[in-house]
């Protein structure tokens, strides 16, 4: 008698049958048939391959008897996809009997990428070889080269030798030494010169080596902004002309769109893929306003403002794209000032620019930085390698589902995939970037294939213990989940104080980027976590002034609140906390004033309390930390306690 099984029931299938346990398969396919006995062999398993017409060319179905193995697929990927799973329920020939079974599987999504940012910290041709390995055992179907940026450009151009001649090196190896110095770079062969690059034989490797797995390799060329390396090597093309000046290329200048349009036809000969990336993020155009260039551009084009101009040159490179049969993805700030016809969008800053392309007919990626982006600390920060800061564990990032409720039903079929992303300004070795990878893209390649309902994090978390163990034996540096520390333990249990419920005034507004849970958070009991950005952090850039209303007059001994500190993303400690009170809420008086003693130039994650004990009675606690003079820089608090 057949019966049904979702795969993150297979283990647990096994042990009752008294068979031995094969590894659960990551992702999990879209059906299992446990149909009773084993499958034993001495070698290499007997497998017979069938061509036959499916649905989807990804898709595969896989039959296990006493007898041998028979896969069923209509192309070359779904084959290969079978012959992952087969190596997986074999632990890589390890095990040597395994359940009879049939499986059914094919992929929720047809883009399930990985990024790899080479420019940060450049990455040779064999790790990325590796990590293209490790790729293709879950099914993961697209590498995305961060190819160019501001820390080096890193593929061999013939038109403009300079780019790796020199824009490709710098004086500094790590990434945050060359940020905080003066972000020069250097000539090849100059003593120590860091940095690297592919040449057009390196990327035809990497390449094949990659479609030999069903991998399509996409770069980047990022554009307007993250641009340094190349104004330096060409400052032309900058609004000012000169070297070290401007960030952002110069769209006013046909100058610019001869080099990029010169650069992405070497790119589109030397990529057969479907994509080219074409950055788009984060350009700054502060120049585009006072540039006579720009002005000119804007008046002839009748444009109203630098978003405009910037959909202008993304417009520009899409239609020069499209004739060459390619298609663009940008990240979602190409939606500024109007889409490119065609463009698929990289929703990053969250899912709402995402959702209003695919609203617009666009195809979506999406890679969320709250859910996909790798270099968070996955663990608590204190035991971790050094990360850009925040907390992103394992089950956070596999809990993320791509379909928002939000999305209408018509929309869906634009959103095409998800990706996880890993930016390397913190990450300059090799084992530290597969550390930061694994677990946690195996969660997201098994978000990308694996249907919703067949998904469990619990599950999830059985399963892939056993892949990290086989990775390491294989080589790879992976994250250790059986000695995961977990959440801060305050964030885990509510608090409790006199102060919960309490309405609180704010005498400066709240910042709305990091609102928290809005004017009630800094008295609804919760305790933020490890993160600033997981909702439970109030931020302000300005000093914080709130008052609180314990409701009547109440003795109390105890006022205090936990500030974060993070310096790569600019928080820091108030300079001093000031603390009044008042029975009538009219007239206050300062009953503590606390100084903080914590440096700026401390690199590490820090919580302090700002409090004071004391013996009064009183009813309004106005609540005062003083910004630490820190331009830019942020206060993070999360509760304020009164006891």
């Amino acid at each position: 008698m057949k019966f049904l099984l979702p795969l993150c029931l297979l283990v647990i299938a096994a042990a009752e049958l008294g068979a031995q346990t094969p590894e659960a398969i990551i992702p999990v396919p879209s059906e299992y048939t446990l149909t009773g006995g084993t499958y034993r062999f001495k070698e290499e398993p007997s497998v017979k391959v069938v061509r036959s017409a499916m649905s989807c060319p990804e898709a595969y179905s896989m039959k296990i008897t006493r007898n041998g193995v028979k896969i069923k697929a209509s192309g070359d990927a779904g084959i290969f996809y079978a012959f992952q799973t087969l190596d997986q329920m074999t632990r890589g020939g390890r095990i040597k009997e395994i359940l009879c079974c049939e499986i059914n599987d094919s992929p929720r999504f047809r883009y399930r990428g990985m990024h790899f940012d080479v420019s940060r910290h450049f990455r040779s041709v064999e790790f990325l070889k590796k990590q293209i390995d490790a790729m293709a055992s879950f099914k993961m179907n697209r590498m995305h080269l961060h190819l160019t940026d501001g820390a080096g450009w890193r593929l061999q151009i013939d038109a403009y030798p300079r780019l790796t001649e020199f824009a490709a090196w710098r004086p500094q190896q790590i990434w945050k030494d060359w940020w905080t110095a003066d972000r020069h770079y250097a000539e090849e062969g100059s003593a120590g010169a860091y940095g690297g690059y592919y040449t057009k034989d390196d990327i035809r490797e990497i390449i094949e080596y990659a479609h030999q797995r069903h991998i399509e390799v996409i770069p980047e060329i990022e554009m307007p902004g993250h641009s340094e390396e190349v104004l330096a090597a060409y400052p032309e093309l900058g609004c000012s002309g000169l070297p070290y000046k401007q960030a952002d290329f110069c769209p006013g200048k046909e100058k610019t769109f001869e080099f990029l349009e010169t650069v992405l036809s070497e790119v589109i000969e030397l990529f057969p893929s479907e994509y080219i990336h074409i950055g788009g993020d984060e350009a700054g155009k502060g120049l585009w306003k006072t540039c006579p260039d720009c002005q000119k551009r804007m008046r002839e084009e009748n444009l109203g403002d630098v978003d405009e101009l910037q959909s202008y040159m993304i417009h520009r490179i899409s239609e020069f794209v499209s004739s060459k049969g390619r298609k663009i993805i940008g990240w979602d700030e190409i939606l500024d000032g109007g889409l490119a016809p065609g463009a698929t969008v990289m929703s990053w800053r969250g899912t709402q620019g995402g959702i209003e392309s695919m609203a617009m007919g666009h195809d979506v990626i999406m890679c969320p930085g709250n859910f996909c982006y790798l270099d968070h600390a996955q663990d608590a920060p204190f035991r971790e390698p050094e990360s850009i800061g925040g907390y992103l564990p394992l089950e956070i990032v596999y809990g993320y589902e791509p379909e928002d409720v939000t999305m209408p039903k018509e929309s869906l079929d634009h959103l095409i995939g998800v990706q996880a992303n890993l930016w390397s300004e913190y990450i300059p070795s090799d084992q530290h970037a597969e550390y930061m990878y694994w677990p946690r893209a195996i969660a997201l390649a098994e978000t990308g294939w694996s249907s919703r309902g067949n998904r469990d994090y619990d599950s999830f978390r059985k399963r892939v213990m056993p892949v990290l163990e086989r990775m390491r034996e294989d080589g790879y540096s992976t994250f250790c989940l059986e000695n995961e520390y977990g959440e801060r333990k305050l964030a885990q249990s509510g608090l409790k104080h006199k102060a919960v419920g309490a309405s609180v005034k704010y005498n400066q507004p709240i910042n709305m980027s990091y609102p928290a849970s809005g004017e009630t958070s800094l008295t609804d009991g919760v305790a933020g976590g490890w993160s600033n950005s997981d909702g439970r952090w109030q931020g302000f850039l300005s000093d914080v002034d709130v008052t609180v209303d314990l409701g009547e007059v109440t003795p109390v001994h105890y006022v205090g609140a936990t500030f974060m500190q993070l310096a790569g993303p600019y928080i820091f400690m108030p300079e001093k906390v000031e603390i009044y009170v008042s029975r009538d809420g009219a007239e206050f008086g300062l009953i503590s004033e606390i100084w903080n003693d914590v440096s700026v130039k401390c690199p590490d994650l820090l919580f302090r309390s700002f409090d004071t004990l004391c013996d009064i009675e009183t009813r309004y606690i106005r609540y005062v930390a003083r910004q630490g003079g820190v331009p830019g820089g942020w206060l993070f608090l999360d509760e304020i306690i009164v006891n």
